[in-house]
């Protein structure tokens, strides 16, 4: 169950309702996050919940049966909406694009890649300093320098950054000079940094796992949610199979099941779905008639001389159709 509490209860009101959770046989478990306080009560004993509802303090009382129950939908109908601020929103009712390189490689690819979002009204830049390779030969970013350079150019074009984090030691640093921080695939399980992140209080993308079924992807947002932080969106980027014909899968189908679900956005990276750019688009536009609140994708000046990802990657005539078409598809699926 989750209890929420009021806003700014004496310590004595809380420690009642704490002590009468225990009474009941359930662990309690306190929450307190940029949104809310909470007292999560973990247990299976049945009894009538009305009881601690009535309690001071308590502002409202949910019983809710999901492994993970703070991103659970069964006690928050309504959606979260993540407000990165100058007009910026993440959630249902709205559709968010997010562009950029796999990695970020000098200034002037920056410099690039910021005129071709402002000509295309994208507020949000991915792109990568800290970079997970499968070769410790290949290019693994820039590190904190060129997210320093990422960021001044970014803000002096009113452009908010995504960027992935590797370890809780990158968190500090790296606080300063993002507005999304990303948890890559290979991570999505990494528990220390997902702690970490909790209390970083900054929006969080979270991959769904390699082989990640999606109760884990789920469970990986509870860990971020318990530890402080409600600001958190899906990132459905397909899944490991035997397939060799493309990249990953792209699990279309957890779109409306996580939507169901849970009340976090949902945001589709088709980029790392299929890997491959000739059908980036139809797998982005298949995303967003499935009820994604976001698309992510990589997109370069000269996709063939990227340092990294090049062969899934869309340039920029590429991706000024896809930006186009994937508003034109949001518009029509709204109306339905």
């Amino acid at each position: 169950m989750i209890i929420q509490l009021q806003q700014g209860i004496p310590a004595t009101v809380k420690e009642n309702i704490l002590q009468q959770v225990k009474s009941v046989g359930f662990k309690a478990n306190e929450v307190q996050t940029q949104e809310g306080h909470y007292i999560v009560g973990i247990g299976k004993k049945d009894f009538d919940i009305r009881t601690l509802g009535q309690l001071p303090g308590v502002a409202d009382i949910h019983r809710v049966s999901d492994e993970y129950k703070l991103i659970s939908r069964k006690w928050k109908v309504n959606p979260t909406l993540i407000d990165l601020g100058d007009g910026v929103q993440i959630g249902e009712g709205t559709f968010s694009i997010m562009a950029g390189p796999c990695s970020i490689e000098n200034e002037k690819q920056i410099e690039l890649v910021v005129q071709h979002l402002k000509e295309n009204n994208v507020k949000i830049m991915r792109g990568g300093v800290f970079k997970p390779r499968s070769s410790p030969y290949a290019f693994r970013g820039l590190g904190l320098e060129g997210l320093r350079m990422f960021h001044q150019i970014c803000r002096e074009n009113g452009i908010k950054i995504i960027t992935e984090v590797m370890q809780v030691s990158q968190i500090e640093d790296m606080l300063d000079f993002v507005d999304v921080f990303q948890v890559g695939a290979r991570n999505s399980q990494n528990f220390n940094l997902l702690d970490a992140l909790g209390e970083a209080q900054k929006p969080v993308l979270l991959k769904r796992g390699i082989s990640g079924t999606i109760e884990e992807l789920l469970q990986a947002a509870e860990y971020i949610f318990s530890n402080g932080n409600e600001k958190i969106m899906l990132c459905e980027r397909g899944i490991r199979s035997y397939e060799t014909a493309y990249r990953n899968v792209l699990d279309l189908n957890a779109i409306p099941v996580l939507k169901a679900k849970t009340h976090l956005p949902v945001i589709v990276d088709p980029s790392h779905g299929i890997g491959l750019r000739d059908h980036v688009e139809p797998m982005s536009l298949a995303a967003v008639m499935a009820g994604a609140d976001g698309v992510i994708y990589e997109t370069h000046q000269k996709p063939e001389e990227a340092f990294s990802d090049g062969q899934q990657t869309v340039n920029f005539k590429e991706s000024e159709r896809l930006i186009k078409r994937m508003r034109q598809a949001f518009e029509l699926r709204e109306r339905f």
